[in-house]
């Protein structure tokens, strides 16, 4: 069962002690992860705290333009007073990270996924949040820190990509409120979106069309399955975080209820992300893989060459009596 969350004010408290803090977002992170990360980096270090955001492999290259100094790989930076996860609710998230992680004397949660159940010293986890840049937003605020363009920009994108632009079913009135506050700390809203949707390689355009050509499509088209293999990556020349807006192109299409998405990381890792239009709950279907997310996006990881997983996966779809 989850823990009872603490206030952002008791979080603030705990934040306002600590000399030095390190920040720990979820691998291959989104805009969500990057942007909740990038903001409260900032707001502390506004503070005249040393804070790092850790990372443990490449930020997406549409995302780059949040970190300016705000990352590291180092995980012999400092030793932490506060380790703070970010939008992720496990060390399971952040494996090559979770020993640094431990090494804090107070640890702290940040995150909006149903499945998480706080695990930290202090946590706050609100899964009717869009995303988890809302309650960063509300944390610097309780921080007594006055959110500036950087910061503010850090929040936006991390709602506006967790979204989907505004237009996912997890977009509330607090969104578009946080969203117009922003505005009056002199965004420059359409420059980041342009960052993140409108920067894009060739070689993001053909790994796309390549995933989008081993689309399998079951129950009458309203569940669709795709790929993509390393081998794919290196015939295009392009990179697994360009392959990351496949998932919604799947889901984008007319009648399509369920989009699932197997991305080869090794031969015998595969990444698989979950995406439902209106009543499948892909937390409960990605559950059942020992996976996580939210009822509308969520993913788990299969340890087998990517035929079996691809296998298994089209197994546990066809079975599935809500699509029947």
């Amino acid at each position: 069962m989850m823990m009872k969350n603490n206030t952002f004010e008791e979080i603030a408290e705990v934040l306002a002690s600590a000399g030095k803090v390190l920040i720990f977002p979820h691998i291959n992170a989104d805009g969500d992860a990057i942007g909740s990360s990038a903001a409260l980096c900032r707001a502390l270090r506004s503070l005249g705290k040393e804070c790092y955001i850790l990372i443990e492999d490449e930020i997406a290259g549409n995302l780059k333009f949040l970190d300016d100094g705000l990352t590291t790989s180092d995980t012999g930076v400092m030793k932490a007073d506060v380790s703070v996860c970010v939008d992720c609710g496990e060390t399971g998230r952040f494996p090559l990270r979770a020993e640094k992680f431990a090494e804090a004397p107070v640890t702290v949660c940040i995150d909006h996924h149903e499945t998480s159940k706080g695990f930290c010293t202090y946590n706050h986890i609100d899964p009717d949040a869009a995303a988890t840049a809302q309650l960063v937003f509300r944390l610097i605020k309780a921080m007594g820190v006055e959110i500036d363009k950087a910061m503010g920009e850090a929040v936006f994108a991390g709602i506006l990509t967790d979204t989907g632009s505004f237009r996912y079913s997890n977009t509330q009135k607090e969104t578009h409120l946080i969203a117009a506050e922003l505005y009056d700390s002199g965004i420059d809203a359409a420059g980041v979106a342009q960052e993140i949707f409108e920067t894009v390689r060739i070689e993001r355009l053909l790994v796309e069309n390549r995933a989008v050509e081993t689309m399998v499509t079951l129950h009458g088209g309203k569940a669709v399955l795709a790929y993509v293999t390393q081998e794919m990556l290196r015939e295009t020349g392009a990179t697994m975080d360009e392959t990351e807006g496949v998932v919604g192109q799947l889901r984008s299409i007319a009648g399509v209820e369920l989009a699932v998405f197997l991305k080869e990381y090794a031969p015998e890792e595969i990444k698989v992300s979950l995406r439902s239009k209106k009543y499948v709950d892909v937390a409960k279907f990605s559950s059942d893989f020992n996976g996580g997310g939210h009822e509308r996006a969520a993913g788990f990881t299969l340890r087998c060459p990517i035929a079996e997983a691809f296998d298994r996966v089209k197994e546990y779809v066809s079975a599935m009596p809500e699509m029947k």
